[in-house]
């Protein structure tokens, strides 16, 4: 369904299509904004901070893009699978249950009902609270163009997803179709924290997840992510390579704490100083490293 609006402000079209095929064509001019959720989109047009294209584009009609499946040892979220749905769902529950422990502290009841994984994903706020999740788990982003007559897709690892606050390597005749990664290993743990004046109903002063394997206290296949400590949401590398194969000591937690603070860049604002951030930031790693993760 597409249809012409009359405004002087906002899309001169607006489109509501049914399947992934559908979307990609009205987006191949490059001249589309994607409307899934709207929990961001809506004020942050409403304050100017994001400019209408010609087009608004409401994705809400495709079921290809909601649910959860597995297939040849990989987990696949669809870009309009919700955070209630993640919340609930016993595939994730059982493979990857750190994405409803960030589900559980997202905003509140009502709007987890709403708002998206792929909207999360795309709004690209280093403070996102499912991207530290998804980030352990080695995420990658499905991306889906109409491209010389057909539908064409590329995978781009989550942590080389972002550029910039609100910014992302997505091209914008691109649709994000979906969110993937390798099944954990049974043995993986894994633990999200995320600080704010409330558990949930808050943005983020800092979060952060750890996924590891442990063999009593030596730490294997380690990945660390914090949310609101830099310009995008952060996989901690220097930090991993540090740890990883080693046996956990009082002494290592304090020099993976010292190579944390190098990777990070937190700023001030109206949340936290960048002080509190970098506090923040050591007090949750040292939890994460010292508890049975």
């Amino acid at each position: 369904m597409t249809a012409e609006l009359k405004s002087d402000q906002g899309p001169e079209e607006y489109a509501a299509p049914s399947t992934i095929e559908e979307a990609a064509r009205l987006m191949a001019d490059g001249d589309a904004l994607i409307l899934a959720g709207g929990t961001d989109l809506k004020l942050q047009t409403g304050e100017g901070r994001i400019p209408y294209k010609k087009r608004l584009v409401n994705i809400r009609r495709i079921a290809d893009l909601r649910g959860v499946t597995m297939d040849s040892g990989e987990l696949r979220i669809g870009a309009l699978t919700t955070m209630t749905d993640i919340l609930k769902d016993e595939l994730l529950g059982d493979m990857a249950p750190i994405l409803a422990e960030a589900a559980n502290h997202f905003a509140s009841s009502q709007i987890r009902n709403v708002a998206t994984i792929g909207g999360n994903i795309c709004n690209a706020s280093p403070a996102g609270d499912s991207l530290p999740a998804l980030l352990v788990l080695d995420g990658e982003v499905e991306l889906t163009c109409f491209d010389s007559g057909a539908l064409t897709n590329r995978r781009v690892p989550l942590k080389d997803f972002f550029t910039g606050p609100g910014k992302t390597v997505k091209r914008a005749e691109e649709l994000l179709s979906a969110v993937c990664f390798a099944v954990p290993e049974q043995r993986a743990r894994a633990r999200f924290l995320k600080s704010g004046p409330r558990p949930a109903l808050e943005i983020s002063v800092v979060s952060a997840a750890l996924s590891a394997l442990r063999d009593g206290n030596e730490v294997f296949h380690v990945r660390l992510a914090f949310g609101a400590v830099g310009p995008v949401p952060l996989r901690a590398m220097a930090t991993e390579a540090l740890l990883e194969g080693k046996t956990l000591t009082p002494q290592l937690i304090e020099e993976a704490v010292e190579t944390l603070m190098g990777e990070i860049s937190p700023i001030d604002d109206v949340r936290a100083t960048a002080w509190y951030r970098g506090h923040l930031a050591s007090v949750y790693l040292r939890r994460l490293l010292s508890d049975d993760c």
